[in-house]
């Protein structure tokens, strides 16, 4: 069976570096349209008879204009892109009305999984909750979208506002996640631990095959987990 094909936004950064290895290794998708920062090709016209679904791990500033062109041309989309703001996130949005687009601040499954262990959380009542990350010290966003999407999931189980991420830079840390329940006699303690960047791409790429044939919507990690 041949493999599905994509197009890769963000081709020359780190993560699309990654995701085309991991992708010509495993053989999971075949990589046909690759847009780089500052290259000569764009995703066009003609790219819609060349793929079957769009990756996108550039910089916010592309979000809209990949949203558009996924919309217009009938491609699904899947956006790793972090730091978006909210017109970014309304162009992601209005393109779920007409194509499925998942769209994750993280990529592994495992982030996944620990959003979805916050909702026995609930019944711990008296308890204190804070979120904590790690991050590299080029890491530009602070706190990362990692942070604040397990902050939104956690303040959905403890039914309030919490204190925000708590947000460390330094080193090469690829990312460290932490979730606390702080009680009086008692602290529960949910880490994720990133021990590289293929981790990220298995993730994206378990999405992108996932995607392909969805109905339109918007989606995130815990739909290819359910």
């Amino acid at each position: 069976m041949t493999a599905p094909r994509f197009a890769l936004i963000g081709a020359s950064g780190r993560m699309g570096r990654e995701i085309l290895a991991l992708a010509q290794e495993t053989g999971a998708l075949r990589p046909t349209w690759e847009v780089s920062r500052g290259g000569a090709r764009t995703l066009d016209s003609s790219a819609k008879g060349e793929v079957d679904v769009v990756v996108d791990f550039s910089l916010p500033e592309a979000t809209v204009e990949v949203a558009g062109w996924c919309r217009e041309n009938g491609r699904p989309l899947v956006s790793g892109v972090t730091g978006i703001d909210g017109a970014q996130r309304a162009a992601l949005i209005e393109a779920s009305r007409e194509v499925a687009v998942l769209w994750a601040p993280n990529m592994s499954l495992g982030i996944a999984v620990m959003a979805q262990m916050f909702k026995p959380w609930a019944s711990l009542k008296g308890f204190d909750f804070q979120i904590e990350e790690l991050h590299h010290r080029q890491k530009k966003d602070r706190p990362s979208g990692t942070a604040l999407f397990l902050q939104g999931e956690l303040e959905k189980a403890a039914g309030a506002s919490l204190p925000p991420p708590l947000a460390i830079r330094g080193g090469g840390v690829f990312g460290i996640h932490r979730a606390w329940a702080l009680g009086e006699d008692e602290t529960i303690t949910i880490e994720h631990t990133a021990m590289n960047r293929r981790v990220f791409a298995r993730g994206a790429i378990a999405a992108a095959r996932w995607i392909i044939g969805r109905s339109p919507g918007l989606y995130g990690l815990a739909d290819v987990l359910a």
